[in-house]
């Protein structure tokens, strides 16, 4: 893994993990969701690295990326522009856009703004229609974390805001979880990767988090190769939602993981395999 740092538009210092590989048919831009960060793909990048660059982000004010003093920036729009200009310092091309969560939205919203650019487009638990539930529950957590002391309180912590998504977790498999969500502070404490003030937006609008109506972003995959991943547990992607989607899109292909809730984290059983063939088909 190499690294990657660049400046923003606005000038923040921004953070993203190079997975490189020999093979140049695609490179997939890997964007976690709201609380998380690059370390969310690293399992997924190290299987797919043999035969696809990966490449994944910290967005801003989230892992290795400067945090923003102006938490109005915390949105969506401004994402996908930071988005746009990594893509462009690098001069990538044939790249597949892979979006978990606010970063489907954003794969969504990217896919749109600039029509044919991109090979692919892999959907991890989202879709055009956020179902409130989920919003709801999410705006109850996010930036409102009580301190931890330990690693124990930490991974205490993570499976206590998560436990419900991931019922088959164990002990092992939660520490993992909290060792990509936390890191360190001077003092040795953990603390988590975010800036607490990414929900500022959420709390002063429901727009600031979805944006509205994206069914029309939706539509504009059409002839886009694009593919859907569901947690069977998932209070964001609504099965109606999903149902819509197959009905607009006949085409998109649809991978549901049993025992799983919001979101997947892509290392699930079978799910490199049928990302692997999806992949695999836009460059035969």
């Amino acid at each position: 893994m190499d690294e990657i740092h660049y400046q923003s538009a606005d000038g923040l210092a921004l953070y993203a993990r190079d997975y490189p590989s020999e093979r140049t048919d695609l490179t997939l831009l890997c964007m976690p969701g709201l609380t998380r960060n690059a370390a969310d793909f690293e399992d997924f990048c190290a299987a797919l690295q043999p035969h696809y660059r990966c490449i994944a982000v910290d967005q801003r004010g989230r892992g290795r990326s400067q945090y923003d003093s102006n938490p109005a920036n915390y949105q969506p729009a401004t994402y996908v522009q930071d988005m746009f200009t990594l893509i462009d310092e690098l001069g990538l091309e044939n790249v597949v856009l892979v979006g978990t969560s606010l970063g489907g939205l954003m794969a969504m919203m990217m896919n749109a703004m600039r029509p044919g650019q991109f090979a692919g487009v892999v959907l991890n638990d989202i879709g055009p229609e956020v179902n409130q539930a989920g919003l709801d529950r999410i705006k109850n957590y996010v930036g409102k974390a009580a301190p931890v002391n330990s690693w124990e309180e930490a991974i205490a912590q993570t499976k206590a805001t998560n436990g419900l998504a991931f019922p088959k977790v164990d002990d092992t498999g939660w520490a993992k979880f909290a060792r990509r969500i936390y890191g360190e502070n001077a003092q040795g404490i953990p603390e988590l990767l975010y800036d607490p003030a990414i929900s500022t937006p959420m709390e002063e609008a429901d727009n600031n988090a979805v944006p509205p109506d994206l069914w029309p972003v939706f539509d504009a995959l059409a002839g886009v190769p694009s593919i859907v991943i569901r947690g069977e547990l998932s209070d964001i992607l609504h099965p109606d939602s999903l149902a819509e989607m197959r009905r607009r899109k006949p085409d998109i292909e649809v991978i549901e993981i049993p025992d799983v809730g919001h979101a997947p984290m892509l290392d699930e059983p079978g799910v490199v395999t049928a990302i692997s063939a999806f992949l695999s088909s836009l460059t035969s």
